[in-house]
């Protein structure tokens, strides 16, 4: 598929923008407003922790703010060695949410960016992690009586970008 110069110039701009954002930070955080469409939701993915040697973070259904917040300080973490493990609960004492570590099934599908990033096709995706967050009542997805449902926080692997 051929692209426009303008859409290629752009492109090209926006690469060389989040490489040197990489470069000063160790990754970015990018952020995708809800589509149209049914099934996709807003969402934000971290770009840069593959190389560091670690599965991107991904964080759906929250606020631009909240996502940029919980997505730089779990990617500080693991900047700083830390390995996340699948199961594995987070929180802080400065913080009343807590998040769980959980495999993301089609990164293809979701990180989009990190994949042109590391010029990778989707079928070879970078690996993921989904962090899923409790509801403002400590109950998560999978509790009984979670209020917010599907729509809010999809389980991993039931949306797409």
């Amino acid at each position: 598929m051929t692209q426009d110069p303008q859409t290629v110039a752009w492109l090209d701009q926006e690469d060389a923008r989040l490489a040197q954002m990489i470069r000063a930070h160790r990754w970015a955080v990018q952020y995708v407003a809800a589509g149209e469409e049914p099934g996709e939701p807003s969402f934000g993915y971290t770009i840069g922790l593959f190389g560091l040697g670690h599965p991107e973070l991904v964080v759906v259904g929250s606020g631009c703010d909240n996502t940029h917040g919980m997505l730089n300080r779990v990617a500080g973490m693991v900047a700083d060695g830390r390995d996340l493990v699948v199961g594995e609960m987070l929180q802080w004492p400065d913080w009343a949410g807590r998040l769980v570590v959980e495999h993301l099934p089609n990164p293809g599908e979701v990180l989009l960016g990190a994949n042109r990033f590391y010029e990778r096709p989707a079928e070879y995706s970078v690996p993921a992690y989904q962090l899923t967050w409790n509801h403002a009542d400590g109950l998560f997805p999978w509790d009984d009586g979670y209020a917010c449902g599907p729509e809010c926080q999809p389980r991993p692997g039931t949306w797409r970008a």
